[in-house]
């Protein structure tokens, strides 16, 4: 079989479109390639509508079966292919886009999957939405980015070399450290003074110093859905008089000064407080990211909603407990066996695309106390239940294993796409793309 993958983010792209809409669709792609390629020849195309179909009859005239992986969402996968084409997207809302608007057919997503005929999405969460809106016997299978094979190595080479005392990282970018900042100069404009952070200087290398209990969360903080505002508050309240506490947040985005404005005028309204808050903008090698991940206690995530939270799903792979709601893709892995759980309440709100903003879905709202519950529990445990911490960890890693890694992802595609490929083989031509 050939497997033909695209997405609108690839890897001469990536750099300039950190933090802009479905970058993290190349992520997936590259965690899904090397599962793909042990079912069949796998050919990555940067001009699906030029390369597609041609890749396509060449199959045809051979007789060999083929397959086009769209990662992206429904309103952005060709529908006019002669090739049977699959969207593979995330999703996090309570129902999926059942109407069109802004004058594209293809923003109700029941017609792009109604033409495609199957479709791959990444959590138990997703495909139930699919199937409220298509019928449960629509074929659509949650196969999560496989990330646990590799991230589960960087854990069991941490665990070789434990924590004992502080981590030392290099980053080639911006390190903004509470404790060295002079936060008046981020406080509202008429009353800011003293020395600001020169977003204009080169980039150059620094050293990070880690110690103490960490908590990181990995997120683009430009993405509405993150929430990083209750992460960080409930954080500054519940560790107002513990230094030895961190919260490290590593910003994904393409622009450092768009990054961290907002965050920084949040660390000037949050005062006072003795934990330490350290924001990075910048490239972490793979030496410095498994030091992170050595020197982490806790990953963080207070969203509105995940389509699977990578950053989440490969700390835990490594081992390291959450502080993390249950909502969405979450329930598919997350327990109070590897995550002290935050709760949460549902609120209405718009697909994130609709223009409109017209109120169609749901989306999980943190209950601010509770996330500063959690950070005090985990804490607790980290400083004084090391047998809990180390079940905790044993328990982030089987979770994660079970709902990401290569073996589950393999088989569940291998099954998915013959199925896939038997359905557009014998279903009307317009129901497979043409």
């Amino acid at each position: 079989m050939l497997i033909i993958i695209h997405s609108e983010t690839n890897q001469h792209t990536i750099e300039r479109n950190l933090g802009r809409s479905e970058y993290s669709y190349y992520f997936v792609l590259k965690e899904y390639r090397p599962v793909l390629e042990r079912l069949g020849r796998v050919v990555e195309v940067r001009d699906p509508q030029r390369e597609v179909d041609a890749l396509y009859l060449e199959c045809v005239a051979r007789g060999e079966p083929c397959v086009f992986l769209s990662f992206s969402p429904p309103h952005r996968t060709p529908v006019h292919l002669a090739c049977p084409t699959l969207p593979v997207f995330a999703w996090e809302f309570s129902t999926i886009p059942n109407e069109p608007f802004a004058g594209e057919p293809r923003n109700d997503w029941r017609t792009v999957l109604q033409a495609c005929g199957a479709a791959i999405t990444h959590s138990g969460y997703t495909v139930d939405a699919v199937h409220q809106a298509m019928g449960t016997d629509y074929p659509i299978i949650s196969v999560p980015a496989p990330v646990w094979d590799r991230f589960s190595a960087r854990g069991t080479s941490a665990q070789a070399q434990p924590q004992t005392g502080p981590v030392r990282l290099t980053i080639k970018g911006l390190v903004a450290d509470s404790r060295q900042l002079d936060l008046e100069a981020f406080g509202p404009v008429h009353l800011r003074r003293g020395k600001a952070i020169d977003f204009k200087a080169p980039v150059r290398e620094q050293e990070l110093v880690l110690d103490g209990v960490v908590y990181t969360s990995v997120f683009n903080p430009g993405d509405g859905r993150k929430n990083w505002e209750d992460m960080l508050s409930a954080f500054c309240v519940a560790f107002r008089d513990t230094e030895d506490a961190t919260l490290v947040l590593k910003l994904t985005h393409h622009d450092a000064e768009e990054a961290l404005g907002d965050i920084l005028h949040h660390l000037y309204k949050n005062q006072s407080y003795r934990c330490r808050i350290v924001l990075i903008h910048g490239y972490l090698a793979d030496a410095d990211y498994e030091r992170l991940v050595q020197a982490t206690r806790y990953v963080v995530n207070t969203s509105y909603g995940e389509g699977q939270c990578l950053p989440l799903m490969e700390f835990m792979s490594c081992g390291k407990p959450a502080v993390a709601p249950r909502t969405t893709a979450m329930i598919d892995y997350l327990d109070e066996d590897n995550a002290f759980l935050v709760r949460t309440t549902d609120e209405l709100t718009a697909w994130p695309h609709d223009p409109r903003k017209a109120y169609r879905t749901l989306r999980y709202i943190t209950d601010w106390a509770s996330v500063r519950d959690a950070y005090r529990a985990s804490y607790e445990v980290a400083r004084h239940d090391p047998q809990r911490y180390a079940q905790m960890s044993a328990h982030a890693v089987r979770s994660l294993q079970a709902f990401c890694s290569q073996a589950v992802a393999e088989q569940r595609l291998r099954d998915f796409l013959g199925r896939a490929q038997a359905l557009c083989a014998t279903a009307p031509a317009h129901t497979c793309g043409a």
